[in-house]
């Protein structure tokens, strides 16, 4: 879709070339939604592509991703054999409501900052103890626990100006084994319940629910739990308002489904 409003483009190739932030303005990474529908308030486009952020860095701390990173890109990664949580990679990328074409173009960091309950990226990142390096307008920077980024259905915790750069996942995450379970209420729908289960080498169980909450949610076990604790658990952690309601599935039948997934990664785990 034409955007109508815009009136100026700007592509910065160094931090010290981001134009000060004015009302009117946004970022542009792969602009899936941006040119989804109309845009009336935006006067301005800052082009985040000529950065030149590297998509993907491997390193002894893990797994760091650029904002700017795309789906496929990500899809695509060449993982270390002992980062048993590899498969959730390739499992949410393939959670997305979204084409090949869109794949190609959408980027991470679009995915978590639109932060909708269903966005995958929001599920692996924060399965996988993700933290936040945002870019503050002054200059300067902080860190966010993916847990803590997403508040609410399209809220987050960025400010004017600040700007998700990367989100670092660290090499002991990586090296759990998980379970993945998700589902729609369509074949390939939009995901209406998204559970991840993680197994450490001590036997702790981290279970992070997504799609069916309107943010993301973490349950701790210092074991498996059996079925009994795990629906108090899950009681206690998720009062029935902050499960999402949409054309998507309604809140009662994501808090049954919230449930039985997890009980499915709970077995498969143990």
């Amino acid at each position: 879709m034409d955007l109508n409003t815009i009136t100026a483009v700007a592509r910065p190739t160094t931090r010290s070339e981001l134009p000060a932030w004015t009302a009117g303005d946004a970022w542009l990474a792969g602009g899936t939604w941006l040119f989804s529908e109309p845009q009336a308030d935006l006067h301005r486009l800052i082009d985040l592509a000529a950065l030149g952020w590297p998509a993907l860095t491997i390193d002894t701390n893990g797994l760091s991703i650029a904002a700017t990173c795309s789906v496929a890109e990500l899809d695509a990664v060449a993982c270390p054999p002992d980062w048993l949580a590899a498969p959730l990679i390739n499992q949410c990328c393939r959670a997305f409501l979204a084409s090949f074409k869109i794949w190609k173009t959408a980027t991470v960091g679009g995915n978590i900052c639109m932060s909708l309950p269903a966005g995958p990226m929001i599920s692996l990142t924060s399965a996988l103890d993700g933290i936040c390096t945002i870019w503050q307008p002054d200059g300067g920077e902080r860190t966010v626990a993916m847990l803590d980024f997403v508040t609410g259905n399209h809220a987050n915790l960025l400010k004017g100006g600040e700007l998700l750069r990367q989100i670092d996942i660290p090499l002991a995450a990586l090296k759990r084994r998980s379970a993945f379970r998700q589902i729609s209420l369509t074949p390939v729908g939009r995901s209406a319940a998204l559970v991840i289960g993680t197994l450490g080498l001590d036997g702790a169980v981290a279970l992070t629910v997504t799609a069916s909450t309107k943010r993301p949610i973490r349950l701790s076990f210092k074991k498996v739990p059996d079925s009994s604790e795990l629906r108090e658990a899950i009681g206690q952690a998720i009062p029935d308002d902050l499960y999402h309601d949409d054309i998507h599935g309604k809140p009662f039948w994501r808090k049954h489904m919230t449930l039985r997934l997890a009980r499915e990664i709970c077995e498969e785990l143990e």
